[in-house]
């Protein structure tokens, strides 16, 4: 099976029909999305089809890509252009195979089941000490040549750490990816895809060479990670990686074994002939280290040490809220953080561009595992929209912005302050978890926060990009009755009949809590205000409330 030229990525059409397509028909305009079984798969088939685009069909600049993306290349294009590289995307049989260890691995005695190959399987330890409890061992059996493809190609490009020598991937384990998708159901795939595709302006690199293995690691013997001195930087004295490479990465050394069967695939549900059931692995692949800039990845660095290693932005427990989402689209490198490559070629022309199409702004899409160092917590996936003021005031929108995160997390901090009062001394079972605070907020005030974003403009007589005092005072007041009713839900179904002095402690509590929301004790709350000229009533309420507390 090769991956380029057999029917692997599965589509779907404007009219409905779903199929299995060679790689060479990707660009036709009725395809307007991937179907996969799983979440974390339909991640990988974006960024599989990414990286081959970026790979053999770069733009040389934005007037290639602004014209490829209005006049997608043709199936012949395509097929000419995989060929340089199909050698590499083999999946089984002899020679090198798509993201395998060189060496065959035949000396390995023991083969590892299949389910291994997904993140959030047990690891070996878990098994031994029989505390696979909410993931069972034997959910997956058995996949499809497909889907075994699908969870190789994602465990290299997201790999946690693994034990010893099972070496993470070159992002870091569970790192967060974003990707722009069109905003528009009749807009095609090919334009999503290639919205995510660098120009050579962009992104600088020499011509490739698609057979030294300089991009391709697995067409060459594996660089053992068993002794010191042996991690793979950026830039190698003694042997070459080319940019492209960051893509293709391979951390681990893994050879599948595929079997004739009469079966049905554990993952997809499809009848099978031949699967594959088990996979031979070693420790001490290549071990990535120093700063990687991978393109489809936002970046934090410390701005008060340059020097040190960046880090890959990884996913949290509560998800992904709007609380990132700016990090992920604005460049502030004063704040530390480093929007993906991708992003920032977006924002810096790529976006004036579709304005003159009069077509909307593409929604940015971020997803990622949730990992506790090997364990897999969660998978989130969130698309966020995307505001942009020209590109001369977008110092001062990301200052602006920040200013309404502020009052936002200092509104979360109080609320999870005093209902932690209000409930102590509770019942056990009763007692709740941050986390669960923090995504009910960040859910119930997401549309809240975008709707002020939008309002951001940039006001001529202050030559100031603001807010204006209107919109500011009603995202602080919405804000607060968001966070009371919240306060409200959960302290009501946690008070027990016949507690009296613990309704009263709740009551008090929520005083408390409003008069926090009104500036009280709350400094970046009070900033903001004073910001916003806030008129004198709300000063002798807030004097009022703190006055009967």
């Amino acid at each position: 099976m090769n991956l380029l030229k057999d029917e692997f990525l599965v589509v779907k059409y404007k009219n409905g029909l779903e199929r299995s397509i060679t790689f060479d028909l990707i660009s036709d305009p009725e395809i307007v999305d991937f179907l996969a079984p799983r979440s974390d798969f339909l991640g990988a088939m974006y960024q599989f089809a990414i990286y081959v685009l970026q790979t053999i069909a770069a733009p040389k600049d934005l007037y290639d890509w602004e014209d490829k993306y209005l006049n997608p290349m043709s199936r012949e294009e395509l097929n000419l252009l995989t060929d340089q590289i199909a050698h590499a995307f083999n999946l089984f049989g002899k020679g090198p195979l798509f993201m395998q260890d060189y060496d065959d691995l035949s000396s390995v005695k023991n083969n590892t089941p299949v389910a291994s190959l997904l993140i959030e399987a047990p690891g070996e330890n878990t098994l031994k000490q029989n505390t696979d409890h909410f993931i069972k061992r034997g959910f997956c059996n058995v996949m499809s040549p497909e889907m075994a493809a699908l969870s190789l190609f994602t465990l290299q490009i997201n790999a946690p750490s693994g034990g010893q020598g099972h070496r993470t991937g070159l992002r870091g384990g569970g790192p967060l990816t974003t990707i722009l998708k069109t905003n528009d159901q009749h807009r095609s795939l090919w334009q999503t895809l290639w919205l995510n595709v660098l120009s050579l302006d962009e992104w600088s690199y020499d011509k490739p060479d698609f057979t030294t293995g300089e991009v391709f690691p697995w067409l060459i013997p594996t660089r053992s990670s068993k002794e010191p001195g042996s991690e793979i930087y950026p830039i190698n004295k003694d042997f070459n990686i080319h940019p492209l490479h960051m893509y293709w990465a391979m951390p681990r050394r893994i050879r599948l074994s595929l079997e004739k069967c009469n079966s049905v695939c554990d993952i997809s549900g499809k009848r099978i002939t031949q699967g594959v059931f088990n996979y031979r692995t070693i420790n001490y692949g290549h071990n990535y280290s120093g700063s990687w800039w991978h393109p489809l990845t936002p970046y934090r660095t410390n701005p008060q040490k340059p020097e040190e290693d960046n880090l890959s932005v990884k996913g949290q427990p509560g998800g992904i809220t709007y609380q990132q989402w700016q990090s992920l689209l604005f460049n502030r490198q004063t704040y530390g953080s480093h929007p993906a490559k991708v992003i920032q070629a977006f924002g810096d022309e790529r976006f004036s561009y579709l304005e003159k199409q009069e077509q909307s702004a593409p929604k940015l899409w971020a997803f990622g595992f949730d990992m506790d160092n090997m364990k897999a917590r969660c998978w989130y996936s969130t698309e966020f929209p995307i505001f942009y003021l020209p590109i001369d005031l977008r110092n001062q929108q990301v200052d602006v912005i920040q200013n309404i995160i502020d009052v936002s997390t200092t509104t979360l901090k109080g609320l999870r302050e005093y209902l932690k009062l209000a409930l102590k001394g509770s019942a056990e079972k009763n007692k709740i978890d941050n986390s669960a605070i923090n995504a009910t907020f960040y859910q119930k005030t997401e549309l809240l926060f975008f709707q002020t974003v939008q309002k951001i403009k940039w006001e001529e007589e202050q030559e100031l990009v603001t807010l204006t005092d209107k919109n500011a005072r009603e995202f602080v007041y919405n804000l607060k009755n968001i966070a009371l009713e919240i306060f409200d839900s959960l302290t009501i179904d946690n008070i027990q009949l016949g507690m009296v002095s613990k309704i009263k402690e709740m009551v008090q509590n929520r005083k408390a809590l409003d008069a926090y929301l009104n500036g009280y004790k709350n400094k970046e709350l009070s900033s903001f205000k004073k910001m916003y000229f806030f008129d004198k009533k709300e000063a002798v309420n807030m004097e009022n409330t703190h006055g009967k507390k």
